[in-house]
């Protein structure tokens, strides 16, 4: 008892100096994202300034007696086919960027991504079938996807926990790969069966916004919303679990609950956004980590600043995407590979340092 107490006072200063969102890094990230909004709203076959585009904005506010300087042409294609694409965007980057946050926390491992648990291969395998027994996939194929996730996570959760327990994050890791590999060989089996998909599937895997709508919006918002807010407002105990589980427990945490909790959470936001953006690696480990590296290391400050730098970032990505090979599009998950790997390479190297 009198060790536990000793081990507390020690470690509720390291605690108390954990701060925030620095006021100037808020500023600059939400900055960040608004020029990324504006100029992906203004880059296209037809080239249309941010200013105008701003104006346009405010002229749709209720208060505001604004008039917009676009034409009816120009109107349609902002705000009913580019800016469903973006707005689709900034909620995917964010999300995944926030939920590979917490999930680093979760499982202290700097190279947790938000598909550590299987939501990659469950999603890959709903719509996999979604595609190849439902004539394409239609409106079929992003709850398929979504349920494909949740059920991969389920699965590795129910494994970990009858192996390892709840409070064992290497367990609970290796369920993850196991299940992933599983879901993998059904999906590999499934693509065999009906090669005439292969092509619809690969596109789907490799991730995009051809096509999007605000009814894709509207669907995934809710789970985004939902999912987002619990992470933020869990920022404070991700700092108590990088502790360790001894010493959170120690302080009166209930590391179960909490673990369980924050994983439903960016998982049920990662399998919402896969299901509509297919699978886009590397958000999840780009964004936290460069948020450490210029920012702080304390979760109070890496998760809100995740979900806006996130969203910029992959805006800026499709962006990337749609204008690289124009007209042909490239997909966005090649886009944020290219600067993905090398940059989990870079982080995987400093990780072993430290570790040795």
């Amino acid at each position: 008892m009198i060790a536990d107490r000793q081990r507390q006072r020690a470690l509720r200063p390291a605690l108390l100096r954990a701060r925030g969102v620095p006021p100037v890094w808020g500023v600059c990230a939400v900055l960040f994202l608004l020029a990324a909004l504006l100029g992906s709203l203004a880059i296209g076959p037809v080239t249309i300034g941010p200013g105008p585009i701003a104006e346009s904005a405010l002229s749709k506010l209720p208060l505001l007696h604004i008039h917009s300087p676009l034409s009816r042409v120009e109107d349609a294609i902002v705000w009913q086919l580019r800016a469903p694409r973006v707005v689709l965007a900034a909620m995917v980057g964010g999300m995944l960027a926030t939920a590979g946050s917490a999930y680093q926390g979760v499982f202290r491992n700097p190279l947790a991504d938000p598909y550590l648990l299987g939501v990659a291969a469950g999603a890959g395998l709903g719509a996999t079938v979604a595609i190849a027994y439902g004539a394409g996939g239609g409106e079929l194929l992003p709850l398929a996807a979504f349920a494909g996730a949740i059920a991969g996570v389920a699965g590795a959760y129910v494994l970990g926990r009858a192996v390892g327990g709840t409070s064992g994050t290497g367990a609970l890791i290796l369920a993850g790969v196991t299940v992933a590999a599983f879901m993998t060989a059904v999906q590999t089996f499934v693509q065999q069966q009906h090669s005439q998909t292969l092509q619809s599937v690969y596109s789907w895997l490799l991730g995009g916004f051809d096509g999007a709508t605000w009814s894709d919006v509207v669907l995934i918002t809710p789970y985004v919303a939902i999912s987002a807010l619990v992470l933020v407002l869990h920022r404070r105990v991700l700092d108590v679990l990088s502790l360790g589980d001894d010493e959170a427990a120690s302080l009166g945490l209930d590391v179960r609950r909490v673990r369980l909790v924050i994983v439903v959470a960016a998982t049920a936001g990662t399998a919402a956004a896969v299901a509509v953006s297919g699978l886009i690696g590397f958000v999840g480990i780009i964004v936290p980590h460069t948020v450490r590296l210029l920012v702080s290391t304390s979760y109070r400050a890496v998760v809100p600043l995740s979900l806006a730098v996130g969203a910029g970032f992959l805006v800026l990505a499709d962006v990337v995407a749609r204008t690289v090979m124009s007209p042909a599009e490239l997909p966005i998950g090649v886009v944020t590979a290219f600067f993905g790997a090398p940059f989990f390479a870079v982080v995987l190297r400093g990780s072993r340092r430290v570790g040795s």
